[in-house]
């Protein structure tokens, strides 16, 4: 594929009013878009401003500032009511045991959760801070980088619009995950990158700081989530198709080792503790099962159109496309940074979806760069729809709010996954308690991590909560120290393993919410021995 040539003439972006005539001649209606952006000491100050939802306003950066400013009070606020889902609670755990590198992940969510208690103290507000702070931080910068890439667009109040108006979004700022600083630093990256792009390729004087930037933004994603090597990919990529005159100058050499810098501590602690974090993400690669490809890919397409939403799912896909066909016609060095960093990731997780499942929030990564290429499309068709689809991926999004704080609608738990994954943990955990007391058992453990993480977060304190398992060696707690005690080990009733010796059934016990069942449970009565890992969990630090 032949994005940008190697000669100056080609490998140079013209200023910004030449770039395309689709950049000149914008409209809504009769009425042509300026190049006016609404950001400081962008664009000529000449034309109207057109807003997403087809509001003509003077101030539109006053008014994107205030929509950014109530979305992230409400997902602080939701970030702060909902209970927290079993893989919230493993990461918080991370959080007391700092380390470079962890069985499933690398350190980055663990050192956000540390940050957010630090300031909000061991709740679920604590644990999710960072969250809804990073997503309305790094809507400012994608507004930014938008402007740059597409500029006389309104790209950047487009984009931002886009992107905070999916239920990935809306869901993914007020939970903690890796994602959560994935996105952040992938979108940190690719505004580094438009500074790059914008300044053209004859502007090499300044441009160093920002390959530095741009190799630090690369080396946080992938301490976050492994998925941040993409970004490594993309970026190289960009620079054999679009601009190859880099290759000749130091600059993103020296970006490339501020990368491995970051990463440094990551590859470290993988590689005294057997490269098991690596290992871990690894066997995903390795599955392999095409007989069920159909199945997975209809998952992954209408996972993806739910987590979008319908209507932003169609603009970010015809995005892609007109990011990939004006890279391909005017090899221009905008498009193909924006085709590259959606198409790699997105391509990515299609061919893995050939051979296992892809969770709905793993494509996080492709949507910010597709929301910049769907600022362009300039037709009037997707003028038209651009208000509906923003509209209707926030009611969408407020739909699931709503559900989640009030539960106005009783579905079955197979079909609420907020109940499914978020409730009756407390619930459980006294019914728990209450079973280890008439039991006469002096602690509780689990075998399941998110299980044992919420028990860790609800039991009192006075009763110590032991993980059991392989993945709990490479942590850096202390030992379970029960030998020879007599505890009580709850297993969901859907795993039949005996853990310990000595186990005898001692009962059943049930999470629910408003009554209803959600998962059931066995308890059994243990003596431990030498023979399995057990660590004994941090509990929440009382303020």
């Amino acid at each position: 594929m032949k994005f940008a040539g190697n000669s100056p003439e080609r490998a140079q972006p013209v200023n910004p009013p030449e770039r395309s005539h689709a950049a000149q001649h914008v409209s809504v209606g009769a009425s042509p878009i300026g190049s006016q952006t609404g950001l400081p000491g962008r664009g000529d100050g000449g034309g109207a401003r057109c807003l997403p939802f087809g509001i003509r306003s003077g101030r539109p950066i006053a008014v994107m500032a205030a929509g950014l400013v109530l979305l992230t009070a409400l997902r602080l606020a939701m970030a702060a009511a909902m209970p927290l889902a079993p893989d919230e609670a493993y990461y918080w755990t991370w959080s007391r045991a700092l380390a470079a590198g962890y069985f499933d992940h690398p350190p980055m969510v663990a050192l956000w959760i540390r940050a957010g208690t630090w300031l909000a103290g061991d709740t679920a507000l604590g644990i999710r801070l960072l969250g809804p702070l990073s997503i309305a931080l790094g809507s400012v910068l994608l507004w930014d980088a938008a402007d740059r890439l597409l500029p006389g667009r309104n790209a950047g109040i487009i984009a931002v619009s886009l992107l905070n108006a999916t239920l990935l979004v809306g869901v993914g700022a007020v939970v903690m995950t890796p994602d959560s600083p994935l996105l952040l630093f992938w979108i940190l990256s690719l505004w580094a990158m438009a500074r790059i792009v914008a300044r053209g390729s004859g502007a090499s004087r300044g441009s160093g700081i920002w390959w530095l930037a741009v190799g630090l933004f690369v080396g946080l994603a992938t301490a976050s989530k492994y998925t941040g090597v993409l970004l490594a990919l993309g970026i190289g990529i960009w620079l054999l198709l679009a601009g190859r005159h880099w290759l000749r100058r130091p600059e993103p050499y020296a970006g490339a080792v501020v990368a491995l810098a970051v990463v440094a501590p990551v590859l470290w602690w993988n590689a005294t503790h057997g490269w098991v974090s690596f290992l871990r993400q690894g066997v995903r690669i390795g599955v392999w099962s095409p007989g069920q490809a159909p199945q997975y890919l209809l998952e992954l397409l209408g996972g993806q159109i739910a987590a979008a939403t319908p209507l932003i799912f169609l603009f970010c896909v015809a995005g892609m496309g007109l990011a990939l066909r004006s890279a391909w016609r005017k090899r221009d060095p905008a498009w193909s940074l924006l085709a590259i960093l959606s198409l790699l990731p997105a391509l990515i997780f299609v061919q893995h979806a050939i051979g296992d499942r892809v969770q709905a929030n793993w494509p996080a990564i492709v949507y910010p760069a597709a929301g910049v290429a769907a600022a362009g499309l300039s037709s009037r068709f997707w003028r038209r729809l651009r208000t509906p689809a923003i509209a209707l991926g926030l009611l969408i999004t407020a739909a699931v709010y709503v559900q989640a704080a009030f539960a106005p609608v009783s579905l079955p738990p197979k079909l609420d996954p907020i109940a499914l994954q978020m409730e009756g943990w407390r619930g459980l955990a006294a019914t728990v308690e209450d079973a280890r007391r008439r039991s006469g058992a002096g602690f509780v453990a689990a075998d399941q991590s998110g299980l044992a993480a919420e028990l860790a977060r609800d039991l009192h304190a006075a009763v110590p909560v032991i993980a059991i398992g392989p993945r709990w060696w490479s942590f850096d707690l202390p030992p379970a120290s029960v030998d020879g005690m007599t505890g009580v080990l709850i297993e969901s009733d859907r795993h039949e393993t005996s853990v310990w010796p000595a186990t005898e059934e001692i009962g059943t016990v049930t999470r629910a919410h408003n009554g209803v069942a959600i998962q059931r449970y066995r308890l059994y009565r243990v003596v431990p021995d030498h023979s399995t890992s057990a660590v004994r969990l941090p509990r929440p630090r009382v303020n």
